[in-house]
């Protein structure tokens, strides 16, 4: 079975557990918070013993078969918890997996962690035992413009509100990080105690925790945000990222963008197209943006991508300016100029 984040709680008020949970997520802050709240509810049903296997591909799988064979002289029920951080438990995790899958044992209940996969892996036999016998739990990333509603459930948990600018001033400030986020957060309750926040108290309160990465500035490039790309830009080159992985991210996103739309006007239907390719943006807003960029603009735009690997080497561009984050900058805005 496969629940939604949100689900989850009713999920486990509903009283019996299921024998395994799978949690799937790239937000260590809500995966965390999802493992916590199985657990609250399996040491409620008396769960109490717990072991953690940390495993990859190149463990020795044993391991798992003899957690699970093994008797609790403390403890009848018992919870195992499989972390994955890779998302690949290999050929012998694989064949583990599904046989702790088909063992049936009320007294035991398994939790296993790992980022979210891919369509392969996701559709894998390991991965279909687990969900075929539990629950699986797909945490999907709290993107840039959802953040800001995110931020606000937050702080309505602890009976605080804020404006839409405060909300979207905090964002800012917290992009990517989720844990800085829930932090500072926390912080304003602990501040400022219930009721509404103001834009200053706010400002005075919060660090500027922002994580920035390279796949926030092709997702900003995609949706036209000048404002956002410049802030990331000037962060990106704070923080000392390697221009040239950042102008290899937007090329690799400029020469997909040129994949689907030759696909798209060969014939193919876009729903198909668009799962061909890699892109940092939703499907519908891939869709809004397609038809303004021409397959010439594109080429316009990758050969710009040439020019700044020039730049970047040391060579001068006779039209531009030889500031290479400038002329990021710049490239990046052309997505949106179409």
């Amino acid at each position: 079975m496969q629940l939604r984040s949100e689900q989850l709680e009713q999920h486990l008020r509903g009283g019996r557990l299921a024998t395994c949970y799978v949690i799937s997520s790239d937000e260590p802050l809500l995966s965390l918070e999802a493992q916590d709240a199985i657990r609250a509810a399996a040491r409620s049903q008396g769960f109490v013993e717990r072991e953690v296997l940390h495993v990859d591909a190149r463990t020795d799988w044993s391991i798992l078969e003899q957690a699970a064979s093994s008797l609790s002289l403390f403890s009848q029920r018992r919870l195992l918890e499989i972390r994955l951080p890779s998302g690949k438990p290999g050929r012998k995790g694989s064949e583990s997996l599904q046989t702790h899958a088909r063992r049936k044992d009320e007294d035991a209940l398994t939790i296993v962690t790992l980022p979210r996969l891919d369509r392969v892996t996701r559709n894998s036999d390991w991965a279909s035992a687990l969900q075929s016998v539990g629950v699986w739990i797909d945490i999907a990333n709290i993107t840039r413009d959802r953040l800001p509603e995110w931020i606000g459930i937050r702080l309505a948990r602890q009976r605080q509100s804020a404006s839409r600018a405060s909300l979207d001033f905090l964002a800012d400030r917290v992009e990517g990080n989720l844990l800085a986020a829930h932090q500072e957060i926390s912080k304003l309750h602990l501040l400022y105690g219930d009721g509404e926040l103001s834009l200053a108290q706010i400002q005075a309160a919060v660090l500027d925790v922002a994580r920035y990465e390279g796949n926030s500035l092709t997702s900003a490039m995609l949706a036209g945000d000048k404002l956002r790309i410049t802030r990331l830009i000037a962060g990106l080159r704070a923080e000392g990222e390697p221009l040239p992985l950042l102008l290899w991210m937007v090329s690799e996103e400029l020469r997909n963008l040129l994949r689907l739309q030759q696909a798209v006007a060969g014939g193919r239907p876009f729903a198909a197209a668009v799962r061909t390719v890699r892109l940092s943006a939703a499907p519908a807003l891939i869709e809004r943006l397609l038809p303004k960029l021409s397959a010439k603009r594109l080429g316009e735009l990758l050969a710009r991508c040439s020019e700044l690997d020039r730049l970047v080497k040391g060579l001068s561009l006779a039209d531009g300016d030889d500031d290479p984050w400038l002329e990021l900058t710049e490239l990046a805005f052309g997505v949106s100029l179409g």
